[in-house]
């Protein structure tokens, strides 16, 4: 297979374990250095050499998720969208390409094992009985039946080709080298044809072995699906009776408890002591006392109660108390007014409209598309657009700047704490939003783009590019007057049937231009609940930190979302933190992720090295939640941002979002044509991606090179001080676009 390459196979030879000298980038100064690689379980791993394998590991990628490609004919690539890129350099093109078709098969394993563990947990909460294991292993037999096929036609075109060349060749020394050459390609063929023959066996041994038990659990899943749907319905009906009751109960109790529940409200406010009773979701507590008050603002009231205090502290510790506060049902009103039509088109400029066409109202059979969704990921399931809203995914992230002024007042900061506190307000305020959108944005196609030109009025412009497809990643740029931002978004879905959750990947970055400060982030969980009964809520939690860079170096930011809790009487929705300056607390951050943030300097320390009492200055509010238009509710909970995002716009290119014919559709409320429209684009894709394909086995059976998809806009490159790969902004978009040069934009629509 290659000099120093040797692959076994286990129980299914859809995971060999290879072990060989490779050649890994390690930097500038020492280049490609030599490395003993071993893959095994679903990880490559690498060591300095074969000794090592005993006792230090140099390094390991996880494969679940991770892009592999190739560069040229012996160099390939592995990341994982994040903290982790190898960069691999083989000493022939068979054993680079041996090496990257047993990452892509031990990828594709390490994906069915994880889905197979996340099933496993949905049957147990769910009281499943064992016969659904057999359907998985049958699936999952016949998925290594489908890669095997395709591996094992994809070396029989690379085998045959040496082999007619040497029918038609008399040179000993070209017929030697063909020779060496069939050797090494019918090893790839015979490892490919021993993993099909064991693939089919496996198969037809679990289906004669459980085939009656299959006949049964079909009827009784008939009757199982026929039973929970009719309860599902029950269930929905009543929920709605019950809320209807409940309504009416707290509208007739709600004038004898304000007085009680006010007292209440002054009672838990107090600070807990010390955290004897420490709540395992914590890492820290933050209580804010001040001089002149604290100002609480609840979503669950919209009263505001103040409290008078002798010192003005933070209190830092392990855990706090926690009781019962229901969940919220909207978003907090903030005292701040939106923006009038008057307010943005002063000087001539461009009059936005207020608002899109209201939401129709559609049936639909939630049932018969929930029962394909539940354990999947929902970026591979054609989903109508009854769940969307008239916005594409490169649209919703440019919703992220909607308070970028926040990074016009951190810009002129010239204490890198200060300016990394405001930072942390902005983070956060890109969630506000979500507290009451639950629709879901349309899944941009490949070379779908997206330019929201606010210089004008806002003070910055956006540009964003769907730059891969799988796994599907978004790469947008923005820059103000004193800053510039990019990420590379994409994530990780999954609907477990009364929730859905996801998990953002990739990192986003600020640079302030002034001042040269870096700081990166990545974003934190989202989960939708009551997805099958009840009225849809967002939850935000999860760890983030924010690491300073460049001149900003040692700076960093803890910020924690709280889950939503039962047991607690606090705010819901908070998030809390800390700036730090090489692990001294400098500033403190306390807010609502939905509402207001504020921030305030740390002055002093009384407390003890395990349980620190900071004092700190005057509170500053970082952040306040501006009003959403007050028919919001009918046009999909829309901003007045969001409702400008999809405005038709001259001079933009044929990629661009605002161009989606299912998406102009659905916002005119014409939803069925909306939904051909969709199954028409998505299938064009398809079909584009499938020509693609075949033409990289095409040149591969033909020894020459391919060049794969690459974006227009955007390309990857090494981070900056990292080995991270990652999608750059080519600062050609603009220019293209006062030159009216479309002609390289590929037809999408």
């Amino acid at each position: 297979m290659g000099d120093g390459v040797t692959a076994k196979s286990g129980g299914s030879q859809l995971e060999p374990t290879m072990k060989g000298w490779l050649f890994k980038w390690t930097n500038y100064l020492k280049g490609y250095q030599r490395r003993w690689f071993v893959l095994q379980n679903g990880h490559l791993s690498y060591y300095r050499n074969q000794a090592e394998m005993a006792h230090t590991c140099r390094g390991s990628i996880s494969l679940q998720g991770a892009l592999i490609y190739t560069v040229d004919a012996c160099t390939f690539v592995i990341s994982n969208g994040g903290t982790q890129t190898f960069h691999i350099k083989a000493s022939s093109e068979v054993e680079r390409q041996s090496w990257v078709t047993a990452l892509e098969l031990a990828k594709a394993k390490a994906i069915r094992n994880m889905e197979s563990e996340e099933d496993d947990v949905e049957a147990e909460e769910s009281g499943i009985s064992e016969e659904p294991d057999v359907v998985r292993k049958l699936e999952n037999s016949l998925k290594e039946l489908q890669i095997c096929g395709e591996l094992l036609g994809k070396h029989w075109k690379n085998l045959a080709k040496p082999l007619s060349e040497i029918e038609s060749t008399s040179d000993p020394d070209v017929l030697n080298n063909k020779v060496k050459e069939v050797c090494e390609r019918a090893t790839l063929f015979r490892i490919s044809s021993n993993a099909m023959i064991n693939s089919c066996a496996d198969y037809l041994k679990t289906a004669h072995t459980h085939g009656h038990k299959l006949v049964k659990m079909l009827q009784h899943e008939r009757e199982q699906r026929q039973r929970l749907q009719e309860m599902v319905e029950t269930l929905a009906e009543q929920h709605s009776k019950l809320e209807r009751a409940a309504n009416a109960h707290a509208h007739r109790a709600v004038s004898g408890s304000e007085a009680e529940e006010e007292d209440e409200n002054d009672f838990f406010d107090a600070v807990s002591d010390g955290g004897q009773n420490s709540s395992v979701n914590d890492h820290f507590t933050l209580d804010i006392r001040t001089r002149t008050g604290v100002r609480r603002n609840s979503s669950d009231s919209s009263s505001e109660t103040e409290e008078t205090q002798e010192t003005q502290q933070v209190v830092v510790v392990t855990g706090g108390k926690h009781s019962t506060n229901p969940p919220k049902s909207d978003a907090s009103n903030s005292d701040t007014t939106v923006a009038t039509s008057n307010q943005i088109n002063k000087a001539g400029r461009r009059q936005r409209r207020m608002r899109i066409p209201d939401k129709p109202n559609y049936p639909l059979n939630l049932w018969s598309i929930m029962k394909n969704c539940i354990g999947k990921d929902l970026s591979k399931i054609p989903m109508p657009v009854n769940f969307n809203e008239p916005l594409s995914m490169l649209q919703r992230l440019t919703e992220d700047y909607e308070y970028a002024d926040i990074l016009d007042k951190a810009a002129k900061c010239t204490d890198p704490c200060e300016q990394l506190a405001y930072v942390a307000a902005y983070t956060i305020s890109s969630y506000a939003t979500t507290s009451n959108r639950t629709g879901k944005p349309f899944n941009p196609l490949l070379g779908e783009t997206y330019e929201c030109d606010r210089t004008d009025d806002l003070g910055w412009r956006c540009f964003s590019e769907q730059v891969s497809h799988h796994p599907p990643i978004v790469a947008q740029y923005c820059e103000g007057a004193e800053w510039h931002c990019w990420q590379e978004f994409t994530m990780t879905s999954k609907f477990r049937g009364k929730y859905l959750q996801i998990i953002p990947l990739g990192s986003a970055q600020a640079e302030f231009l002034k001042s040269g400060n870096k700081y990166s982030w990545r974003k934190v969980t989202t989960t939708v609940h009551n997805i099958i009964v009840g009225k849809l809520w967002v939850d935000q939690h999860g760890d983030m930190e924010i690491t300073g860079k460049g001149s900003a170096v040692g700076i960093n930011c803890q910020l924690k979302y709280i889950p939503y809790s039962y047991f607690t009487r606090d705010s819901q929705r908070r998030v809390k933190g800390v700036v730090m300056d090489n692990g001294n607390v400098k500033w403190v951050i306390n807010g609502t992720w939905d509402d207001q943030v504020e921030i305030a300097p740390v002055t002093g320390n009384t407390g003890t090295p395990s349980n620190p009492i900071y004092q700190t200055g005057n509170p500053i509010l970082a952040w306040k939640r501006r009003d959403a238009p007050k028919d919001s509710e009918k046009f999909y909970n829309f901003t007045l941002l969001a409702a400008q995002l999809n405005e038709p716009e001259d001079g933009v290119p044929p990629t661009d979002s605002r161009l989606r014919p299912d998406q102009r559709l659905m916002e005119e409320g014409r939803w069925d044509d909306a939904n051909k429209e969709k199954i028409r684009i998505e299938e064009k894709q398809r079909t584009v991606r499938r020509q693609r394909e075949a033409e990289a086995e095409k040149a591969a059976s033909e020894g020459r090179p391919f060049t794969p998809y690459k974006p227009l806009w955007f390309e990857q490159k090494t981070q900056e001080g990292s080995d991270i790969i990652t999608h750059i902004y080519k600062q050609t978009y603009w220019t293209s676009k006062e030159e009216k040069r479309w002609a390289d934009c590929p037809d999408i629509f």
